[in-house]
């Protein structure tokens, strides 16, 4: 029998799924592999709502196919005006499960988020007091800061900070990129994680930069150096509960990629767990894969895993997938690891 692997059904911590036509189109992509995911908020307009944030849902819900099991979680989008009542409320009706930070012009659709972090702070606190996790777009925006080094300087200026003054508060870093940032979760003493994206396990800068602009591996926080691949790597194979899968699947049609000003994202939900078992296999990790894919994240957000499991089986030729999927807003380009995957999902 070809070698295979039962995983539970995963936990994505952290998927965007737009909306209208385009939420139509690749939802399905997630759902029949997905038990449930951490649903980012970045609309226009944003999710900053409770009442919003249930409109959200229910257009997600009515949109999974027919006969995939796939549970949206919830997030507020944070910004300087939001309501910590509402945001209590929300945590306590057991829809949301987290608040997003993302700091003002800092990756697609953030224009309504957080300048001044100070004004943002008595939701922040209330967040502390009620569990209520903290999700973050780890970068600095100031046009000083090299874009290779707004996670690291995010680390040390904005996050560390926020960790001394608010030690309660549960914190995300999102889409980890740097080793500066492993190392930071693995230091801090508690109420911290980190998730990982399959496309930075795979890809560095090269793969956006040279020999031409490669629009579909760029992405926010940008890809960075080799060793930091590496260390993200090391990371998520090690069997460390503070890392866990987060896809960061983000959909944008073609048109919006290929152009003077590209969008960051890149749309990855149709072969991640292919992705993922052809890295852990390459680092000899298999047996972690579960954890990290589907237990980590689970755990840290207080959501019981999956009963039901899914099951990859690996084919001697290499599996075909979609170059593209169809919108009817217009093409989206899925991502391509630049090797063949040979890791089947059985359906």
């Amino acid at each position: 029998m070809p070698p295979t692997l039962i995983l539970r059904r995963p936990f994505d911590a952290h998927l965007h799924l737009r909306d209208g036509k385009v939420l139509q189109a690749v939802l399905g992509e997630t759902s029949r592999d997905f038990a449930q995911a951490i649903v980012m908020p970045n609309l226009v307009p944003p999710i900053v709502t409770w009442r919003q944030a249930e409109d959200y849902r229910a257009r997600i819900v009515e949109a999974v196919p027919r006969g995939d099991r796939f549970k949206p979680l919830m997030t507020l989008y944070l910004t300087e005006r939001t309501d910590p009542d509402d945001v209590a409320a929300a945590h306590a009706s057991g829809l949301v499960k987290a608040v997003k930070l993302y700091p003002a012009g800092a990756t697609t659709n953030s224009s309504s988020g957080v300048r001044h972090l100070e004004r943002a702070m008595p939701v922040l606190e209330r967040m502390a007091e009620i569990g209520l996790p903290l999700c973050i777009h780890g970068e600095v925006t100031g046009a000083e800061i090299d874009i290779f080094d707004r996670e690291a300087v995010f680390v040390e200026t904005i996050l560390d900070p926020l960790r001394r003054r608010l030690p309660d508060l549960k914190v995300t870093m999102e889409h980890v990129t740097t080793a500066d940032c492993v190392d930071y979760i693995k230091e801090a003493p508690a109420k911290l994680a980190g998730s990982i994206t399959p496309h930075h396990l795979i890809i560095n800068r090269n793969a956006i930069l040279a020999g031409g602009i490669k629009p579909h591996y760029y992405c926010l926080p940008v890809a960075k150096r080799e060793r930091h691949r590496l260390a993200l790597r090391a990371a998520a194979t090690s069997g460390d509960s503070r890392f866990f899968l987060g896809t960061d699947s983000a959909p944008h049609v073609d048109s919006m990629k290929e152009c003077a000003c590209g969008c960051a994202g890149v749309f990855n939900a149709t072969n991640t767990l292919s992705c993922l078992a052809h890295v852990f296999e390459q680092e000899d990790a298999l047996e972690k894969l579960e954890a990290f894919a589907s237990l980590h994240a689970s755990a840290w957000y207080g959501v019981p895993p999956a009963d039901e499991t899914v099951t990859l089986m690996r084919q001697v030729d290499p599996i075909g997938q979609p170059g593209k999927i169809e919108t009817g807003e217009g093409q989206i380009t899925l991502f391509d690891p630049m090797f063949p995957l040979h890791w089947a999902v059985q359906r």
